[in-house]
């Protein structure tokens, strides 16, 4: 049967690692351009989105906050002062460790506990799952996604497999 945990943390850390793996590809290919990396960092879809290092950071914050918010564990504040694609190849890390420190047993049994997240203007209100289903797993997908379209929109040599990462093949 499959938990909370498995549908969340193992699936995080390894988009993250290929996340990862594709800024390596963007660092490498803007050097190669002769391009300045702040314009890799600094990318936007359109002016009013959110440029690539927050795109980072805010998929960073959900995967952290399932752990905090389902598993129980302490937060782990990251200041949101990536300016670097090396800053943000540590964020990721740091985002990896805290995943992987996770405790699997914490999030048995979370599937119907309240979850509360509160902002300036108001309080969202979910049970367990149904912040992991409807809110995280989209909202952590929405913004590795939309890294990847920016290093695509930048001009950096990857693809769908890039994204994905390796996954078994078989010959026919």
């Amino acid at each position: 049967m499959l938990s909370l945990y498995d549908i969340t943390v193992p699936v995080f850390i390894r988009s993250l690692e290929n996340l990862d793996r594709i800024l390596d590809k963007g660092a490498a290919h803007f050097t190669d351009a002769g391009r300045a990396e702040g314009d890799l960092s600094g990318a936007r879809l359109i002016e009013d989105m959110h440029p690539l290092t927050a795109q980072i950071q805010r998929a960073s914050d959900t995967a952290k906050g399932v752990v905090t918010r389902v598993g129980g564990a302490e937060n782990v504040a990251m200041a949101d002062e990536e300016q670097t694609i090396a800053d943000l190849k540590e964020r990721i890390a740091k985002t990896i460790a805290v995943l992987k420190g996770a405790d699997r047993a914490a999030f048995d049994g979370k599937e119907d506990a309240t979850v509360e997240i509160k902002t300036p203007n108001l309080t969202l209100v979910f049970t367990g799952k149904s912040y992991i289903l409807d809110f995280c797993i989209p909202n952590f997908f929405f913004h590795v996604t939309t890294a990847y379209a920016l290093l695509r929109k930048e001009g950096v040599p990857i693809g769908k497999m890039d994204y994905l990462g390796a996954i078994e093949t078989r010959p026919n």
